[in-house]
């Protein structure tokens, strides 16, 4: 039914179990109220406009007043609800009209309490109910367990699950699938029925972004250490979440340094990243795995400086999980996602994510400043610092007395010549030129120019 050509017979049949009247915008913790009560009972539609006694006197609408309502709507309400407040016109007024579907996770509340609506009027949810909610809440499906609206079996990308998930999950799980395509897919808690999952959908569907258009990754890199610097690259990654965080994670790979030096007494290299390859990966599927797909109103955002790279989440961390307990507490927003992508090995089974992420940072020949976290209502951001500006400090242990003297002068004043090296460590000039050759070869200085014109700086 189109609510907003019905408003005639919603007026007309005054205020009941699943429709309010609001005179002004000025009611806005009333509103709010409704937004509960709605949430919490079988949804319902608030008139905004509208006397009490069924009056149509209309409102103002400026340019933000619709995004102003959604936002307030959204800041206010927990966990978050995300009606569409539209305008509506009824006897040359303009009305706004909000509609609010039953909430899946109650209950919801507005300044710590929640409503459920009886009758025409909204009443406060006792404790003893907020507490029998709850326990029913634990045992009802998530987001990704639910049914994808309007999806089919024609939405699933049946050549990329028969001709890279299955033989994937065969080579990882050492089992030969005897099953359908459909069948593995049923298997997996992706498919009920005919009918695939929010899960399914966002895991091998053709198209994802049909059904949820934000469920991808943002990715911006800047020069410098702010947003007011330069942006050198801006690329977005759709599809599904395999093919998300592969093509993330190569270019993260691709656009960050890798240093490589000769290991001490031996012809072989070593190769130090500026940033630990796991945690580079587990965050991207980290991301991916825990973002909270019902709210639509933002995006995975990837920001990337030259001294760190910050991971912006939708939805915060999960029911449980803080930035204190984060290596020991273990939820899953969207299980069913997390389950699949364990099993063929892009994210880590057990919680131990974490541990590994923290490991490889106390590892890294570099050691690098330690992961931060930073966590807000609805959202959650981890950054991870690079450690490029320590790569000339790898190589000062295996260089001699002269070359460190080299490299100490280098730091100070920028550059060098053979004339200065000579005089800076007081030897003859084929000395000096064979000390500047081996930093060299070590690439931890670069010549520039020719001839007389040669001189050498720091890599």
């Amino acid at each position: 039914m189109d609510i907003a050509a019905d408003i005639p017979r919603l007026i007309l049949g005054g205020e009941n179990e699943q429709v309010e009247f609001k005179p002004s915008l000025s009611q806005k913790d009333k509103i709010m109220e409704c937004v509960s009560a709605f949430s919490n009972t079988r949804g319902g539609t608030i008139l905004v406009g509208v006397t009490d006694t069924g009056d149509a006197t209309g409102i103002d609408v400026g340019r933000s007043t619709l995004e102003d309502l959604a936002g307030y709507i959204k800041r206010n309400a927990d966990p978050p609800v995300y009606p569409s407040p539209q305008t509506v016109q009824f006897q040359n007024r303009t009305l706004l009209l909000i509609q609010v579907k039953e909430n899946p996770e109650k209950p919801v509340f507005f300044h710590d309490k929640a409503f459920k609506r009886v009758g025409r009027s909204n009443q406060r949810i006792s404790s003893h109910e907020i507490r029998k909610m709850a326990k029913e809440e634990k045992r009802k499906v998530t987001w990704d367990e639910r049914l994808c609206e309007g999806a089919t079996l024609d939405d699933i990308d049946w050549a990329f699950v028969t001709e890279e998930l299955i033989p994937l999950y065969e080579r990882i799980s050492k089992k030969k699938v005897a099953s359908s395509p459909l069948e593995f897919l049923r298997a997996a808690r992706t498919i009920q029925n005919e009918t695939p999952l929010n899960a399914g959908i966002l895991l091998f569907g053709k198209d994802p972004q049909k059904f949820f258009p934000n469920s991808y990754i943002a990715l911006a890199r800047y020069a410098g250490t702010g947003v007011g610097g330069e942006k050198r690259d801006f690329k977005v990654f759709r599809g599904n979440l395999f093919s998300q965080i592969d093509r993330c994670y190569t270019y993260l790979v691709e656009h960050t340094a890798l240093m490589s030096r000769l290991s001490a007494g031996t012809l072989t290299r070593d190769d130090i990243p500026e940033y630990g390859r796991f945690s580079l990966r587990e965050l991207v599927t980290n991301a991916v795995c825990h973002r909270d797909y019902e709210d639509q109103g933002g995006k995975i955002i990837i920001k990337m400086f030259d001294d760190r790279i910050e991971f912006f989440n939708i939805g915060g961390l999960p029911r449980g999980v803080t930035a204190k307990n984060i290596v020991h507490a273990q939820y899953s927003r969207n299980p069913v996602i997390t389950s699949l992508l364990s099993k063929v090995n892009y994210i880590e089974e057990m919680g131990e994510g974490w541990d590994k992420i923290l490991e490889e940072h106390r590892n890294h020949p570099l050691k690098p400043r330690m992961p931060e976290i930073i966590t807000g209502k609805n959202s959650v951001q981890v950054t991870i610092f690079s450690t490029k500006e320590k790569f000339g400090e790898m190589h000062w242990d295996l260089l001699n007395d002269r070359q460190r003297a080299i490299m100490a002068y280098l730091k100070e004043h920028g550059t060098i010549t053979r004339t200065t090296c000579v005089d800076v460590l007081g030897v003859s000039k084929d000395t000096a030129l064979r000390e500047l050759t081996a930093l060299l070869s070590r690439r931890v200085i670069q010549r520039r120019g020719v001839g007389r014109g040669t001189y050498y700086v720091l890599s």
